[in-house]
């Protein structure tokens, strides 16, 4: 195994580190949400959502709280990108044909991503579904947390990798031909 040496100035390269539940999850979103109600009024149209693992009770994840906000479409919601810089969320392109992607507050220190999202698209669609078999089923989430475990060992500093190799696991509980292609949780 290789992996490349961490840069703090990369998005893709911040430790991963997958640890044991919080209860402080579900608050941090809930804090972090009425902030973004403010701030992204103008671009919202629907719900402002806790998705990933910090999304699931008793499920060990990366300690960053994945929030999911509905705009009515990207090319719309592009002003959002200069407002939040106001709320300490840095823009990175990441996906950039199925959303807008932020980390707050600097890609070395993770404490929250944002993920601005056509609203029911199939990427919504896809992270709504996911979290709720995760929250549904103690089974599913508990082998979701070991593969997380054993990725996070062999991609200590690739999150991409860690992030492309949960993919078969996302596909096969959507159901899905490619929760890659949608940009897999």
């Amino acid at each position: 195994m290789h992996a490349r040496a961490p840069n703090s100035n990369d998005v893709t390269t911040a430790l991963v580190e997958v640890l044991p539940y919080e209860a402080s999850w579900p608050r941090m979103f809930e804090a972090e949400r009425t902030l973004l109600e403010r701030v992204l009024a103008p671009w919202l149209c629907g719900p402002i959502e806790h998705i990933g693992s910090t999304a699931v009770p008793g499920l060990m994840a990366k300690p960053v709280i994945d929030i999911m906000a509905a705009v009515r479409d990207l090319n719309a919601s592009r002003p959002a990108v200069a407002a939040l810089v106001s709320a300490e969320y840095a823009y990175f392109p990441y996906k950039s044909d199925v959303m807008h992607w932020f980390c707050k507050p600097s890609p070395g220190m993770r404490t929250h991503h944002l993920h601005l999202v056509p609203f029911n698209s199939l990427l919504w669609r896809q992270r709504l579904t996911f979290r709720d078999a995760l929250r549904r089923s103690p089974s599913l989430a508990t082998e979701y947390a070991k593969l997380k475990l054993r990725l996070a060992q062999r991609y200590p500093f690739e999150r991409e990798a860690y992030t492309e190799a949960k993919s078969p696991f996302v596909t096969r509980v959507l159901g899905t031909k490619s929760a890659t292609d949608a940009g897999a949780p």
